[in-house]
């Protein structure tokens, strides 16, 4: 019980915590299932059916800018979890179940597995585990700091348990999140087993680890004395990280310059006594034997690069040389199913930087999914309350002032009011408007239906956001991964339906992209509104024609600015 009680426990996923999670799951499975048993009974029909499936879609859906929890935990608390970890109990490596994750809020969630980097503690993604613990089912891997078990037996045993669990649910992909030397073991298990669906998230992957500095100066750490503490500041860091940035997590937005140099100087000083104690467990023989695993895990990785099917992410640093330049262009070029986002701005451990939202990220590039393929629409997850913060607040605060948008609706006397008063509280809805230039009426208007509304506009947009084919080399987030993230979905019959299914907020454009860059719009114009007005007449639907006037001129009147 007092591990539970602990606010940054862990709890064991071996042996009975695999019987514990999965007889859990399948108990759920047993509830949900009474009320779909009685839809075969003779007395059930089809359109009950139909309405317990819609209810059981709903249920599942997120709260529309539900709070994720990102940003409450410090890199403090990951200080004082890695000191709570066991030091050297004679186990080998083992899986642990975070208990801040909690259990996930959606239905049929995945797994995702998070395998450490060269320190092996498994506790690296602490400040995205409450954000992903609702999405996913979340096991770490933790390596005792004593423990010297070969890369090769490493791989075995995540592998063994990447297999159990894909024979456990085989149509729900397992999603693994590498971080430097763990990059290396997801790149190998993806490789040895191309039929498991698997989604790699690779965070500064160590497959360059072989041609490193650190690697030349291994002999010369070969001759000191084993039992010798790491104290050494660059060598410390090389495991750690770098404790400056980690006191930048607990500094807040929005302090004046002496606030925030008060509190980057009070997280440092809480930290500086747990780095210390870190730095006095690990010995010289612990690290050259991490090296040593290093160059093994990425002379492997490297070789079966060419085998990898699996869908992957790259995550690369621009600071500290992390992967070193070219290396993550080289991944992403040799990797088939790969995106790349290239942060520049950022340090060696990606995950612990200030502000970087991983549940985001995988949101954005669309590798959220629950089955086989994706589902833009069941699949889509509501923006987060940090996210709408972040995007509104800070990245498209300035767009915005520029912009000034205001909001008009019409209510049902006539009457035009400031605001969203006249537009339906519930749908589904379909907006049909007139695309401006370049279609910046889109951020406003998103931003304007979840500050009222609390609802979410899901825009029909052009198959191109979504084909991969705008990947290009060192590119960070972008906006296509903004689009996705707040609800765009590609234009198609089947999506609309879905959407109005699910009661959904739609926003289309039929002039589509030629409108948005004002050329001549197709004849067939007049076809899709017939098409579409039929089908909203069969199902009952609102159609709320919208209209957005003025943008055109934005750029000419800042430019007399």
């Amino acid at each position: 019980m007092s591990m539970v009680q602990r606010p940054f426990g862990v709890n064991p996923c071996a042996a009975g915590g695999h019987l514990r999670r999965h007889h859990a799951r399948l108990c759920l499975r047993r509830a949900s299932s009474v009320d779909a048993t009685t839809g075969n009974l003779p007395g059930g029909s089809s359109s009950s059916n139909r309405r317990r499936k819609k209810q059981a879609a709903e249920e599942s859906q997120l709260e529309v800018l539900y709070d994720d929890g990102f940003g409450s935990v410090t890199m403090k608390d990951y200080w004082e979890a890695v000191r709570a970890m066991p030091r050297d109990d004679g186990g080998p490596p083992r899986w642990f179940c975070p208990v801040e994750c909690g259990r996930p809020v959606v239905d049929r969630a995945p797994l995702l597995l998070f395998l450490p980097g060269t320190d092996g503690v498994g506790m690296e993604l602490i400040l995205h585990h409450q954000s992903l613990g609702k999405l996913f089912e979340v096991c770490c891997f933790h390596i005792p700091v004593n423990d010297r078990t070969s890369f090769e037996g490493l791989l075995q045993i995540v592998e063994e348990y990447v297999k159990y669990e894909s024979a456990l649910s085989p149509s729900r992909p397992i999603y693994i999140v590498g971080d430097s030397f763990g990059g290396c073991l997801a790149i190998s298990v993806a490789a040895r087993n191309p039929e498991i669906d698997l989604v790699l998230t690779l965070v500064n992957p160590a497959t360059s680890s072989a041609k490193s500095s650190w690697q030349a100066v291994l002999p010369l750490l070969e001759t000191m004395p084993s039992n010798l503490p790491v104290v050494q500041p660059h060598l410390l860091r090389y495991l750690i990280g770098n404790p400056l940035n980690g006191a930048l997590v607990s500094v807040q937005n929005g302090l004046s310059p002496q606030e925030t140099l008060q509190e980057f100087s009070n997280s440092l000083a809480s930290m500086l006594p747990l780095v210390s104690e870190l730095g006095d467990i690990i010995q010289m023989g612990t690290l050259v034997w991490k090296l040593k695993l290093l160059k093994s895990g990425a002379n492997y990785a490297n070789s079966q690069l060419h085998a990898v099917q699996a869908e992957v992410l790259l995550l690369a640093s621009g600071i500290a040389n992390l992967p070193p330049s070219g290396e993550a262009d080289r991944l992403f070029k040799t990797l088939k199913n790969s995106k790349l986002r290239y942060f520049r701005n950022r340090g060696d451990r990606l995950l612990m930087g200030y502000g970087f939202n991983l549940l985001t990220i995988i949101k954005g590039v669309n590798m959220y999914r629950r089955g086989r393929q994706r589902d833009f629409v069941n699949d889509f997850l509501s923006p987060t309350l940090s996210e709408f913060k972040k995007t509104f607040g800070e990245d498209f605060k300035l767009f915005n002032q520029l912009l000034s948008p205001v909001m008009l609706s019409t209510l049902k006397n006539g009457n035009i009011v400031r605001g969203l008063a006249g537009v339906p509280d519930k749908g589904p809805v379909l907006f049909v408007g007139y695309h401006q230039l370049l279609a910046m009426e889109v951020p406003a208007l998103v931003e304007g239906f979840l500050r009222e509304k609390k609802t979410i506009l899901r825009a029909a947009a052009h198959q191109v956001f979504f084909v991969g084919n705008y990947e290009i080399l060192r590119q960070e987030l972008s906006l296509f991964d903004w689009f996705s993230a707040f609800g765009a979905v590609p234009v198609s019959p089947i999506n609309t339906y879905k959407m109005f299914e699910r009661n959904e907020f739609v926003l289309l454009y039929p002039g589509g992209v030629r409108e948005a860059l004002h050329r001549k719009v197709s004849l067939k114009f007049k076809f899709c509104c017939t098409k579409i007005a039929f089908s909203i007449v069969c199902y009952a639907y609102f159609v709320v024609p919208g209209r957005v006037r003025h943008t055109n001129c934005f750029g000419q009147i800042n430019q007399n600015l």
